[in-house]
């Protein structure tokens, strides 16, 4: 059996051993599914550097041929070394996290489910078995967020997640079919950007956009974005695999696996514009949202969606390398912070609150200083993975008014970070809690020294960067000192930590108060509203086939009619004159005789 394979049946194979054989033994399926993550990991990195695919007949129908098959380049093993490194340190962290959790068997057999999904969507070699292991990661992702599904606010989340997906999916699957029609093939060697010129701008840009509908629901972009902050109730190392580092990014990864297939050059100019606009603004309404956040969680939730508004806009721009350079950047220091405020939730209580938080600093300093390492890269700190990949970002955007809503986003994101770390874990504790907390244990805190690592590293080990060679990364491990892009980005990062540490430094309570990102531009209520006034005008047109229709009209009509014809034959056949029945009788002879005689 060839190498590529086992990265799909391992996990499968855990995933079925659990459910079938171990979901009453939380301590075996815990180490099942820990020790198959750290096997993937161990084959992803000996596949590092390879070029080769594999692949055998699924459906054959006359000359239609449809395959099940990998193609590892060097966008797919660099994504594997995403998916199965962060995947394995989210593992070792549950053993400690999970480890009193009830559940315990079926959370990591889902996370066993979940890496299976994953790894086909990264190695699928066509559009149809990548839609195949998207809905599977749908599936997966509908099972961890409703772990706790006990909790009427979990439940809601998952039904919502999967919901509001399958909008984006629906779209999806028409693009994929439209390519089909344009291409001839959904295999992406065979992939021929040319045809896309052949059938026009409009019919070419209309098939990339239904495709980029699969990222808008799985990387939670505007308007089916609502979904990612929800998610937040499922248990936080899930938040920390699925919706920071590896399932939010799918959208981007298939993006540029769709640009490497046809080529970038190929994409009509309006579309890309289009999938620009709505990174950026989605970029721009999260990390508005987030500055009014006060659970944690949610803070972080907010931040990944600017973030994948940043690696969209990229997209769009016609620089995919960037957006994949700062999905790899981003993956690692992502994780620390969800998994950082994993276990200051977990030392505190189970509290959430940042404002019943405070002196962290000095209870918990080595979550503490990893979460701060965290903080610097998300926030483009010189020298840290954010800051190589976020400028990479501004410097696709110069020259578009994108690039003042991109810095105007960095100088956000600085804002709400350093407010996060100044009020949780400076200062005073303020409640229980935070007075009670302490260190996490081990095998918790190794996977944030490890993370902490790779927040600085990550960008400087370029042979695993998910960036084909055929794209031109302009990686430099020294800033640029005469570029303005540069000073622009030193500019933001210094007002926003000053603004922050103005307004938040010694305080108990919010200075601000903006209920309009608080309430996240009430686009909630509007969706709920919206929904509830179909439903109605549904339920009015059934209710009006109903009676009027079906009722009054078929069946209404159908008895009408059959009393008519019935009154009809009563005053003509049954009228009780002896007269009238000798005459029908005299009529029946004749008839008989003519018949008989004639016919």
């Amino acid at each position: 059996m060839e190498t590529p394979w086992l990265l799909f049946l391992i996990p499968f194979a855990s995933a079925a051993i659990i459910q079938l054989g171990l979901k009453r033994n939380a301590m075996a399926s815990s180490l099942l599914s820990t020790l198959s993550v750290v096997v993937s990991f161990i084959i992803a990195c000996s596949l590092l550097g390879s070029d080769q695919a594999g692949s055998w007949t699924w459906v054959e129908a006359g000359s239609f041929q449809l395959n099940i098959g990998y193609k590892l380049d060097q966008l797919a093993t660099g994504m594997m070394i995403v998916v199965t490194g962060i995947g394995m340190l989210v593992h070792i962290f549950s053993l400690g996290y999970m480890k009193t959790d009830e559940s315990k068997a079926r959370y990591f057999g889902c996370l066993s489910m979940f890496m299976f999904s994953m790894t086909g969507i990264v190695l699928a070699s066509n559009f149809v078995m990548m839609f195949i292991f998207w809905e599977l990661v749908g599936l997966s992702s509908y099972l961890l967020i409703g772990h706790w599904y006990h909790k009427d606010s979990a439940a809601d989340a998952a039904k919502k997640a999967f919901l509001t997906n399958r909008i984006g999916d629906f779209g999806f699957m028409i693009g994929i079919l439209m390519l089909w029609g344009i291409t001839g093939t959904v295999i992406f060697a065979d992939m021929d950007g040319t045809s896309l010129g052949v059938v026009g701008t409009c019919i070419a840009g209309t098939a990339i956009l239904l495709v980029f509908c699969g990222a808008i629901g799985k990387s939670a972009q505007l308007p089916l974005h609502v979904w990612l902050p929800d998610a937040m109730e499922g248990p936080t190392p899930v938040s920390a695999l699925i919706h920071a580092a590896t399932m939010v990014a799918a959208g981007v990864y298939m993006m540029a696996r769709l640009y490497l297939s046809v080529g970038a050059d190929m994409i009509p100019a309006w579309s890309g514009e289009v999938i620009a606009w709505i990174g950026g603004i989605t970029s721009l309404a999260a990390a508005l949202m987030a500055t009014q956040q006060n659970d944690i969680k949610k803070i972080l939730a907010y931040s990944t969606l600017s973030q994948l508004g940043y690696m969209v806009m990229a997209v769009g721009l016609v620089a995919p390398e960037v957006g994949m350079f700062h999905l790899f950047t981003h993956a690692w220091f992502k994780a620390l912070l969800f998994l950082g405020s994993g276990a200051v939730i977990y030392a505190c209580h189970h509290e959430q609150d940042i404002w019943k938080m405070g002196g962290l600093l000095k209870k918990m300093p080595v979550t503490a200083i990893t979460f701060l390492v965290g903080t610097l890269a998300l926030t483009a700190v010189p020298f840290t993975a954010g800051f190589y990949s976020k400028e990479e970002i501004l410097y696709a955007a110069k020259g578009s008014p994108l690039f003042y809503l991109a810095a105007f986003v960095a100088f956000l994101t600085t804002f709400y970070m350093f407010r996060l770390f100044i009020v949780a874990f400076l200062g005073k504790p303020r409640e229980h809690g935070a007075e009670e907390a302490k260190e996490v244990a081990p095998i918790m805190s190794l996977p944030l020294v490890l993370l902490a690592l790779m927040a600085f590293v990550a960008p400087h080990i370029t042979k695993i960067l998910p960036v084909p060679l055929e794209w031109d990364l302009h990686f430099k491990a020294f800033p640029d000192l005469t570029s303005s892009v540069f000073w622009t980005s030193i500019g933001v990062f210094l007002a926003g930590g000053a603004v922050a540490f103005v307004l938040y430094s010694g305080k108990n309570q919010d200075p601000l108060s903006i209920s309009l990102f608080r309430n996240k531009f009430y686009l909630d209520e509007i969706y709920q509203k919206i929904i509830t006034i179909c439903q109605d005008a549904v339920a009015a047109i059934i209710h009006f086939c109903d009676e009027f229709i079906i009722g009054t009209l078929f069946v209404g009509g159908a008895t009408r009619s059959a009393q008519g014809v019935g009154n009809l034959f009563r005053r003509f056949a049954q009228n009780g004159s002896l007269s009238h029945y000798a005459y029908l009788m005299a009529l029946g002879a004749v008839l008989v005789i003519y018949f008989t005689v004639f016919a």
